[in-house]
């Protein structure tokens, strides 16, 4: 091995070595997969709840997974105790569905006084109204964001766990973003090459209507299809950063077609009260022809959510624990880059490479 400059390794191995620890750090940004089935009974260092829910509700619940369907089969995460701040609890929220069969707890009927689900290319999404409150967020609280990444890589609640089955199979979501407040929620949930945009996680103060535009109107419940409009904070080749003296506008909500409407939902039975065939300009506006009856109805609750995992995924005595440290890392992501410049540059300053 070649050395130089007082003994040490020389550059070009340490550039090469380092080169490999950034790809190495990249690489890891993903993390296991599970299923609820197989799912160990934590997933991250620190997390309060559990990931091991069985099926049975329970207002007292700590599970921590939570799913995103469809209007009347979707959950948001709210604070484990009355009258808390979201912001405050960010690390340790819980479960709160619409439906039975997950083992969270129930978001009590009356909770949701408006919901718009959307499915798009790139992602799935329920924006919507209501007295959240009683879902124990504080009255008056303007709310928080929740994601799976947070501050440590760990996620926000720490060890959550988003699952869908509105792109096929039941599958884990690695990819998501929520924010709620007293009156306010908003759930995208991300796939494809495009995730990572379409989830940004770094406008946490910026709220749903800027995040993710789109219908929150009281007294309106339906499904839709979608298309995917801009990802936020990006306008052309430009990338708002938060805390830019100027805040640039909300995008326009992207047109929606395929519309299925509900007179109500509930932690019960769902009334179907017809559906449309709605769609929505970008400069937000719509036409709707109502039709009764319309054969696109969703499945009855429940209907699709496997009771047994895939023969494919691992196991939670495979995996477990181990998997902690291979979730996105984002932030990580970064700081080895900005070292790696750096120690590219004072290589460059003192050795020459030999």
């Amino acid at each position: 091995m070649m050395l130089n400059y007082k003994g040490m390794m020389a550059p070009s191995l340490l550039i090469a070595s380092f080169v490999l620890l950034i790809g190495t750090s990249v690489r890891a940004q993903y993390s296991a997969t599970y299923l609820p089935s197989n799912a160990p009974k934590t997933t991250e260092n620190g997390q309060t709840g559990t990931n091991q829910c069985g099926t049975t509700a329970s207002q007292n619940s700590s599970c921590q997974n939570a799913y995103i369907n469809s209007v009347e089969d979707f959950c948001l995460w709210g604070p484990p105790e009355p009258n808390h701040a979201v912001g405050n609890d960010e690390r340790i929220v819980v479960a709160w569905c619409m439906k039975d069969g997950t083992g969270s707890r129930l978001i009590p009927d009356g909770t949701i006084q408006g919901a718009h689900f959307v499915q798009t290319p790139d992602f799935i999404q329920i924006t919507g109204v209501g007295d959240l409150t009683k879902i124990n967020v504080l009255k008056g609280d303007e709310g928080g964001e929740l994601d799976p990444h947070g501050a440590d890589g760990n996620g926000n609640p720490v060890g959550g766990l988003v699952f869908s089955t509105a792109f096929g199979a039941l599958q884990q979501v690695h990819e998501w973003t929520q924010f709620v407040s007293d009156t306010q929620f908003c759930f995208r949930a991300c796939t494809g090459n495009r995730a990572t945009q379409f989830c940004e996680h770094i406008y946490d103060v910026m709220g749903c209507n800027w995040n993710m535009p789109a219908s929150y109107d009281a007294g309106t419940f339906e499904n839709c299809k979608g298309d995917s409009g801009e990802p936020m904070g990006l306008y052309g080749g430009s990338k708002f950063q938060q805390g830019q003296p100027v805040t640039p506008p909300a995008h326009h909500i992207p047109s929606s077609s395929s519309c299925s409407k509900f007179t109500s939902i509930g932690n019960g039975a769902v009334v179907v009260a017809g559906s449309s065939t709605a769609t929505s300009s970008a400069a937000n506006t719509a036409s709707v022809s109502t039709t009764k009856g319309s054969a696109s109805q969703t499945s009855p609750p429940g209907s699709t959510r496997p009771t047994t995992g895939s023969a494919s995924t691992p196991s939670a005595s495979q995996t477990g624990n181990a998997a902690m440290s291979l979730r996105r890392g984002s932030n990580v992501e970064l700081i080895c880059i900005a070292l790696g410049s750096f120690f590219i540059s004072f290589l460059a300053g003192h050795w020459s490479i030999s």
